[in-house]
């Protein structure tokens, strides 16, 4: 396993201890569908959040936030539709962003980062 993927372990991991700790159900990690991946699916109430997890190093040059391309979105909006084609649900989804500082381990959490457009 190469550092980048460590370090991005790590980060889906300590975001997955945050969520848990604020009172979100994990019901999924790095679930595919072809092409897709959510790294993280959890509930929380009545909402079911596509939790996509950005985490930098000392050498990131962009922040996570940053780091969600147009291109990355178009495809997080295509998984979370896989899912949910697979997974029907009566819970509203969403669509957030855990970014993780992999020195510091802190962890910010960004609801709603990407508007679903359902």
């Amino acid at each position: 396993m190469g550092q980048t993927q460590k370090i991005g372990g790590e980060g889906e991991r300590r975001a997955v201890e945050w969520l848990r700790s604020e009172g979100f159900e994990v019901v999924a990690r790095n679930w595919r569908s072809g092409r897709y991946e959510l790294d993280i699916v959890a509930v929380r109430g009545d909402v079911i959040h596509f939790v996509e997890v950005k985490t930098r190093g000392d050498e990131g040059w962009q922040s996570p936030e940053e780091a969600m391309t147009p291109g990355k979105v178009r495809a997080f909006r295509r998984a979370a539709a896989a899912w949910l084609a697979v997974h029907p649900t009566e819970l509203e989804p969403q669509m957030d962003l855990v970014a993780v500082d992999a020195t510091s381990g802190e962890v910010s959490y960004v609801p709603e980062a990407v508007l679903s457009r359902w």
